[in-house]
Parts: C-alpha cells; sequence; structure tokens
C-alpha cells in the first residue's frame, strides 16, 4: 500500500561476532584491582618507584642474600661463631607483620588490629598466651616497643631475628630481645649503605632481578597516550643507572636509552621525608651536584627534593598525577597524606594471593556455607532455649507440658551437638586454607573472614593495585577503573 511505511530491522541484543565473554576478559593474574575509581583521563603525569616496582626481586635470593651478609656482620659484633651455619627460612615473614621487641614475638593483626597469629622464634604461640599478653589492653604499635614490617626489604629482618633467637634459646642462651633485634637492623643498614648488597646484585643482576619483557611496552604505550613518566626512587644515582639500564636497555629503537622513558628522573629521594619538607633539589653532573634554578629537564638526573619544589617546578595540579609504588608508608600512605596524587601499588605477592584463593575456593564456599547453617543454627537455639526458659516456669506441668519440655530440651541438646560439629569442621577448613595461603601466617590481605592490618592499609591508600606495572598494559591510558560497591553487613 502506498501508505505503509518500511519494516525497519531492530538492532540485536548482542553484535554479531561477539567474543565469548572468557576470552575477552583479562586473566585474573594481570587485573588491575580497584578500591577506589580513577579516570585515567584526568591523569597527565605517571610516577614510578624503582625497587620492587620497576624491578621485581627475587624475593628467596635477595632474603637469603641480607641475611647471610646480617649473619656475618652479627658474629664480627661478637655473636656466636656457630650462627654462621644458622639454619632459618625466609618464607617465614610477610608484610603487615608487627615485632614485639620487650618478648622477641612476631604477631599477625586484622584490620581492628587485635591480635590472631603470634610467633616467637619459630614456635607458635597457643591462643591461650596470645589472649593472656594481647587481649587485655590496647596494642600501641607506633610505640618504641613494636616495629612494623611493611616492605619486602624488612622481610629479611624477620626471618634472621626470628631464626636467632631459636638458635640462641636452644642453647639455652640469655636472650635481649630488644638489643638482638637493634643489631639486626643496624647490620643489614650497614650493608646497604657501604654497598655490599648493591655489589652483590650488580655483578649477577639476572640472579636477583626479573626483567619483565613487556615494560618498555607499558611505558611506551603510556608515553604514547600523551601522559608523562617519571622516576621517583631512593636509590643512589650509580645503582639506579645499573638497574634501568638492565631492565628497559636496548628494549625498543624509539629510546636510545633508558632515560629516555622517563620526563624526569629524580634518584636518592629520601621518601617518606621527600612528601614532606625533604631537601633542596640538586642536579647531577657526573659526580657534582649543581642547584636547580629553572624547570626540570628530560635526560637530566636530579636528586633528592621534595613534593612542592617538585610540583612547582613541573607547573603541574596534584590531582593530575598517579604514582606507582611498592611500599605502604613510603610510596602509598605518605603520599595521600601530604598530597592530591593518586596511588597504584605493586603487590607482587598477589600472584601467589592468587592462586592460593584459586585452590581454596571449595574449602571456602564450605565455609560460608557452615557459617550460614551455623546462624540459622543460633537462632534455632535461642527459640527453643526462650521455650524451655517459659515452661519451665510451671510449677506443677502436666503430663502434655512435660513431654514438650523433655522435647525441647532434647532440641537444644541437638542443636548445640550440630553447632560444636560445625564448629570443628571449620576450624579445621580455617587452617586448610590458611596452611594453602603460607605456612605461618595464612593470607596476606586477610585474617580469618576479615581483613589483615596490611590488606586494610591496602584498601585505604592505594586506589588501585596490582601484580605488576606491566598488569597496565591490558588497559586503555584513558581507561576508567571502576571500584565495585561497598557493602555494609546488612546488604549482604
Amino acid at each position: 500500500m502506498g501508505g505503509s511505511r518500511p519494516i525497519r530491522q531492530l538492532p540485536l541484543p548482542i553484535p554479531l561476532g561477539a567474543p565469548d565473554s572468557s576470552i575477552a576478559r583479562i586473566p585474573k593474574p594481570d587485573r588491575v584491582w580497584v578500591t577506589r575509581s580513577l579516570k585515567m583521563t584526568s591523569i597527565g603525569w605517571v610516577g614510578f618507584d624503582m625497587d620492587y616496582t620497576l624491578a621485581i626481586y627475587d624475593q628467596g635470593r635477595m632474603d637469603s642474600l641480607s641475611v647471610d651478609t646480617t649473619i656475618e656482620r652479627l658474629v664480627k659484633r661478637g655473636y656466636p661463631s656457630y650462627l654462621a651455619k644458622l639454619d632459618y627460612d625466609y618464607r617465614f615473614p610477610i608484610r603487615g607483620l608487627l615485632v614485639d621487641k620487650r618478648y622477641g614475638h612476631t604477631l599477625k593483626m586484622n584490620r581492628f588490629k587485635v591480635v590472631r597469629k603470634v610467633w616467637h622464634g619459630m614456635k607458635q604461640l597457643p591462643k591461650e598466651t596470645i589472649r593472656e599478653l594481647y587481649h587485655q589492653r590496647r596494642i600501641r604499635p607506633e610505640s618504641s616497643r613494636y616495629h612494623w614490617i611493611d616492605t619486602l626489604f624488612s622481610l629479611s629482618e624477620v626471618t634472621a631475628y626470628a631464626a636467632i633467637i631459636e638458635a640462641l634459646e636452644r642453647r639455652g642462651e640469655h636472650v635481649d630481645f630488644g638489643r638482638l633485634f637493634r643489631d639486626v637492623r643496624e647490620s643489614i643498614d650497614e650493608a646497604h649503605r657501604d654497598g655490599t648488597i648493591y655489589k652483590q646484585v650488580l655483578a649477577d643482576p639476572a640472579r636477583y632481578i626479573y626483567r619483565d619483557p613487556h615494560l618498555a611496552e607499558t611505558l611506551h604505550k603510556l608515553r604514547s597516550a600523551g601522559k608523562k613518566l617519571f622516576l621517583l626512587t631512593n636509590s643512589p644515582w650509580s645503582y639506579t643507572d645499573s638497574v634501568m639500564r638492565y631492565l628497559l636497555g636496548a628494549a625498543m629503537q624509539e629510546y636510545p636509552s633508558w632515560r629516555h622513558y622517563f620526563d624526569v628522573v629524580i634518584v636518592a629521594a629520601q621518601k617518606p621525608t621527600w612528601f614532606r619538607e625533604g631537601r633542596p633539589l640538586m642536579e647531577r653532573d657526573g659526580a657534582v651536584l649543581k642547584d636547580v634554578h629553572g624547570p626540570l629537564e628530560r635526560g637530566k638526573i636530579y636528586e633528592g627534593g621534595n613534593l612542592r619544589e617538585f610540583e612547582r617546578l613541573c607547573e603541574l595540579p596534584g590531582s593530575s598525577v598517579l604514582y606507582v609504588g611498592d611500599h605502604i608508608y613510603g610510596d602509598m600512605l605518605r603520599s595521600k597524606k601530604e598530597s592530591t596524587w593518586r596511588t597504584a601499588m605493586v603487590i607482587q605477592e598477589l600472584d601467589a594471593e592468587l592462586e592460593a584463593h584459586e585452590r581454596s575456593m571449595h574449602d571456602m564456599a564450605r565455609q560460608r556455607q557452615l557459617s550460614e547453617t551455623r546462624e540459622n543454627l543460633e537462632d534455632e537455639l535461642r527459640f527453643y532455649q526462650a521455650r524451655f526458659k517459659e515452661l519451665a516456669k510451671n510449677d506443677t506441668p502436666d503430663l502434655e507440658a512435660q513431654t514438650e519440655l523433655t522435647r525441647t530440651k532434647r532440641s537444644i541438646e541437638g542443636i548445640r551437638g550440630e553447632l560444636r560439629s560445625i564448629e570443628g569442621e571449620y576450624t579445621r577448613l580455617r587452617e586448610l586454607v590458611d596452611r594453602s595461603f603460607h605456612p605461618y601466617w595464612g593470607s596476606l590481605l586477610k585474617q580469618d573472614n576479615e581483613l589483615s592490618i596490611f590488606g586494610l592499609q591496602v584498601e585505604t591508600y592505594a586506589d588501585v593495585y596490582m601484580r605488576r606495572v606491566t598488569s597496565l598494559r591490558h588497559y586503555s591510558p584513558m581507561q576508567f577503573f571502576r571500584s565495585p560497591h561497598d557493602l555494609m553487613p546488612h546488604e549482604l
């Protein structure tokens, strides 16, 4: 008919040829995880720490190197010579632990700073002792009695400390726990100051540092999108130059040297002080340091400085900076408290955490099922206890009331038996899951069904986190990283 309109084809709900969602999704280990929404379109500058951020170290080999060097120096300080053959397990510590220097204990706390696990030397303390020592008074981790273990660099301190306590006490020797910890820390710091550790690493960088084949590609992708990049590291210039040449070298023809990837390079920064007052920024010219008077230039090397001076010389608003680091205090917390910089945290332990999570999914699902069943049974128990109390008020119950009273009592006993069984299975599963994550401490980011203190710090101070810097290559430099929905317990 002349007045009819042509029939339009409605669009299909799914485009033809769309990939399977399981194929299209970025594999879990390579994802960027979001705690606070981040629009990369608002980011003009991306900064990087070097050690444990751009340079990922073999943790076992680095810890063994640090511990062996520390023991050697302790023996020279007068500690027993048999410590030269010290038996230690570099896997023992994780980040987020607290050392109690009064008792020689190592503690793990949940997000509410409640101590849940304690080891003395290499012996785990029972729950009764933990309650007696740490649940009667509020712990003040900021006091001189305690020391935070919040960096990968400091793990070797705990490895050496716990193993030495074990060795000395096994031989019946008195241990001054505070002095021992101070001597361990001073020995490790001394080995770094005099270059012993640096020399060992640079003598065989392939043994200690993982060269990520995608690092140059990741940095290039950010630069190609118009982002300016800067390097901000505490490492000295000579070490920084050697490590960065190893990592980037001649990785891409577009960049004659590693320095060409960055618009600004700052070494020997002395973070976290850098984020507060810091020092005057100096330009390095060979072995000479010169005052900086003008804008910062690409290709030059700067030392020291501070946040305010950096932002002024680069003429950048703090909210346009994304800083990528590994250190909760030195990189994440201080930059959050002293600036409006956005933060991305590299957590190289995330590989092991994700693998353990996959292995334990069935057991954790069973734990959740047991929790739900326990809650239902506890509701039933409250009902029958109230009913029993009401029936027991009758001083002269008839036969029917007596029968119901007996039946109610049996129900209460039956429910209590089920609850004991559930608690036993839940405890067994919890220990099994813990061992799957870590043989001594369980999950890095969790403690039981709550965040660990380290997990809380990541959630609080890192806007996004990932296993490697190169996880960024899977995303557009203009990506909108959206945080998940926060749920209160009543919304679950």
